[in-house]
């Protein structure tokens, strides 16, 4: 027997054991190999064997605790620890992401039994609540880190390097005038390579069809023909639409005809490549002969096996604009919206001076800063590997020279143009080499700053906290059915009950006032952006539809577009032009600071400015006043916590709709000016046109603003009486339930809880290494 297993031994508080490990000879390696049958050789003892297992699952799952350990709480009996209703907050490894799945996996299967032993229970009120308490804590969510640059800036090489698959996206087969949404995230349920195909609606390729049937000509929009090209070959320009709805089309891709998703497994990331092709590809070159189907699909998502930098993490390869088709706009903008991290890349010998990476920043800022949840912009340089020279010698300092100088530039032009957005998001620029990373010809790894990405995924893996906060719901749901067996605590649970409930109110009442106050300072900026949007709104529509430097004849095409398009369309620069957001441009100006500071992006900010976060029963402070119904509090204090992080999701979403029903009320009133000037044929149809969309604007002025003022105040109406209800009625069932019942006939559970209290003080450890 070597040190390491008598340390354990005296550890568990099984010093009598040390002779009989001893004798059989048993050192560390022979330790961790043990069997069921051995130990029960070895312990032939009821209850010094269930103590030895109980602790030796907990050393298979963490990281050993003997060096790291508090010895304070060496040869305490885990469960005079949780009768103490004291979290153990001792000092241990720090796991890895790895360690952390482990733990949770664990404590699912404890929960799980646990379930199990109430289903045999008599079937009570409370029996039912803990049971759906148990099974509310499943959640799974992933951050989201958005990919966009124009065609040929080096997205897929990024993405293959990032994730180790050099055969997953050959270099340009994504085209930017594709429109597919493309997702890789690590698959978790399977070794295969995997791929789901979702198409947009029959119905909306109809219309869209029709659209380009009676819009396109040979000056119209590139893509545009590509799209129809890629599906249709040369038919589209003779046939009908309802022709081209022939089922003869859509042989290969049933699933678009069903309304069903498309799936395909691979055993490799070559093999995916080759049957993905056709789906996401508009590259001629590799669909020359094949029918394509890009132009149908609406999001293609791959998960790739063993990846666990993408345990928690999506990458999504994102178009740089919108789309014509209702379906893919709408996905484009919960996409962008959804960007915890957002990753713009240009080529870097541009990178500064590229118009279509910074547009890109302008298009999608409202959907990523008050309408998303974006905390932080990565401007990323490809290609710096790029200088023209081939000696060794000087490559390298030549690299990293410019790469420094291209760091400066971008920062500088992100802080003279967009002073603005460093209120909102961290900034950091990357200067990256996908072709050196995998080959290392002339840079190392390190000076490719591939590796710098990668632990920027692996960062948001490690922030990832849904493991502590469901461990810990495990341990305040573990409390409160330990808690109910307790008895001759009826006095005290009465008093703690109509304490919670005066503290309840009482916060409630707090919290009303902060939202209302909040609601007040929004209407008064509104009422300012009603009055500068019905000001400025004629002015705003002149210079819209009177372009400067262009010719009446190449306009008239890009309004008839906008006009069947809900007012967008590209300008003759290629910048993306939204009338409605142009319209609703003072009136989201007017509360874009207080919308900042009322529903912050950062995870450290709570929203209504911290008036969520401030709301408390103070049921830790309970504790010495009602130490009889301790674990009863405990539950009360995860339930509290828990709740307010759903609230933050709530809210989070809330907060997209609320902010972008401005622009939206403004399309709504748009809509029959848009419809009256797609009409319009013949002679003199541009100023017809003009004058249906000026006379329309000057008619709405002094509606159509107020109405999205009041939408939107409307709607954060509805939040705050979301918000309200939701705390009041979960509150108070879980106080009533857990304080207010008599229910006795629960399971002992304090093994399971001892258990479940040593993973949380893990992962607490890990989550606050300090």
């Amino acid at each position: 027997m070597d040190d390491f297993v008598r340390n354990k031994l005296s550890e568990w508080g099984l010093s009598d054991l040390k002779e009989t490990f001893k004798d059989q000879g048993i050192n560390q390696d022979h330790f961790y190999d043990l069997e069921d049958e051995e130990i029960k050789e070895l312990i032939p003892k009821v209850g010094p064997r269930k103590t030895f297992k109980r602790h030796f699952k907990l050393l298979k799952v963490l990281p050993s605790t003997s060096e790291a350990n508090d010895t304070s709480n060496m040869g305490m009996d885990p469960r005079e620890e949780s009768s103490q209703c004291q979290s153990p907050r001792v000092k241990r490894k720090r796991p890895n992401s790895a360690a952390e799945e482990s733990i949770v996996l664990e404590v699912k299967k404890i929960m799980e039994v646990v379930k199990m032993k109430l289903q045999k229970e008599e079937k009570t009120k409370l029996n039912d609540f803990l049971k759906n308490k148990i099974s509310d804590l499943v959640t799974r969510k992933r951050m989201l880190v958005g990919v966009f640059g124009r065609t040929g800036a080096g997205k897929s090489s990024l993405i293959n390097a990032i994730v180790g698959e050099k055969n997953l996206l050959p270099s340009g087969s994504v085209c930017a005038c594709t429109s597919v949404i493309f997702k890789v995230e690590a698959n978790n349920d399977s070794k295969k390579y995997e791929a789901e195909i979702e198409f947009i609606k029959k119905e909306d390729w109809k219309e869209e069809l029709w659209f380009y049937k009676n819009l396109l000509d040979d000056d119209a929009d590139d893509d545009a023909h590509k799209k129809m090209t890629a599906l249709y070959r040369e038919d589209w320009k003779s046939k009908s639409v309802e022709e081209l709805m022939d089922k003869k089309y859509f042989r290969g891709i049933p699933e678009f005809l069903t309304g069903n998703k498309k799936t395909l497994k691979c055993e490799s990331s070559e093999e995916l490549h080759d049957k993905i092709v056709k789906y996401v590809s508009a590259s001629q070159e590799e669909g020359n002969g094949v029918r394509q189907y890009w132009p149908l699909v609406e999001c293609v998502t791959v998960r790739l096996p063993n990846k666990d930098l993408l345990q928690h993490v999506t990458l999504v390869d994102i178009p740089g604009n919108g789309d014509r088709n209702k379906g893919r706009d709408n996905m484009w903008k919960k996409m962008v919206g959804s960007c915890s991290t957002v990753w713009i890349l240009a080529e870097i010998n541009r990178a500064a001076s590229e118009k279509e990476a910074w547009e890109i920043l302008q298009n999608a800022n409202s959907l990523m800063g008050n309408g998303g949840e974006c905390q932080r912009i990565h401007f990323i340089c490809t290609k710096s590997d790029d200088v023209g020279v081939q000696s060794v010698a000087d490559v390298r300092d030549l690299v990293l020279k410019r790469n420094q100088e291209a760091k400066r530039k971008v920062s500088a032009e992100f802080q003279k143009e967009y002073p603005q957005y460093s209120k909102q998001f961290s900034f950091e620029v990357f200067t990256v080499s996908g072709k050196e990373f995998h080959n290392s010809v002339h840079l190392q790894p390190d000076d490719t700053e591939i590796p710098k990405l990668q632990d920027v995924l692996q960062s948001l893996n490690n922030n990832h906290t849904e493991a502590l906060n469901y461990v810990s719901g495990a341990c305040g749901i573990l409390s409160l059915i330990q808690g109910t067996r307790c008895r001759g605590v009826a006095d005290s649970k009465i008093r703690a009950c109509r304490d919670l409930q005066e503290k309840m109110q009482h916060q409630l009442e707090v919290l009303q006032k902060a939202i209302d106050e909040i609601y007040r300072t929004f209407e008064r900026c509104l009422t300012e952006g009603v009055k500068e949007s019905q000001d400025s709104c004629e002015g705003q529509m002149h210079s819209m539809l009177h372009p400067r430097g262009e010719k009446g004849g190449a306009f008239y095409k890009r309004l008839q577009f906008a006009v069947m398009n809900n007012g967008v369309f590209k300008a003759k620069n290629g910048r993306k032009k939204n009338i409605n957001m142009t319209l609703s441009s003072e009136l989201t100006g007017s509360i874009d600071e207080e919308f900042r500071m009322t529903f912050p992006n950062e995870d450290k900010s709570g929203p209504f400015k911290g008036a969520i976060d401030s709301f408390s029963l103070d049921t830790e402070g309970m504790i010495n006043t009602y130490k009889d119904v301790h674990l009863q509090l405990r539950f009360l204090k995860t339930e509290e916590d828990k709740l307010k992080t759903k609230l933050k999701k709530i809210i989070r979403e809330d907060k997209k709709t609320i902010y972008s029903s401005l622009t939206e009320t403004i399309e709504e009133n748009m809509q029959k000016c848009y419809t009256d000037a797609a009409v319009i044929k013949g002679v003199g149809s541009l100023e017809k046109m003009r004058s249906t969309i000026n006379d329309h604007v000057h008619d709405k002025k002094d509606t159509m603003f107020k109405m999205a003022k009041d939408n939107m105040l409307e709607l954060l109406n509805e939040l705050r009486g979301k918000i309200l209800k939701k705390l009041k009625e979960t509150l108070k069932e879980s106080i009533q339930l857990s304080l207010g019942t008599d229910d006795c006939s629960f399971p002992d559970v304090s093994g399971e809880l001892a258990m479940v209290e040593t993973f949380y003080s893990q992962l607490d450890a890990n989550q606050n290494p300090n």
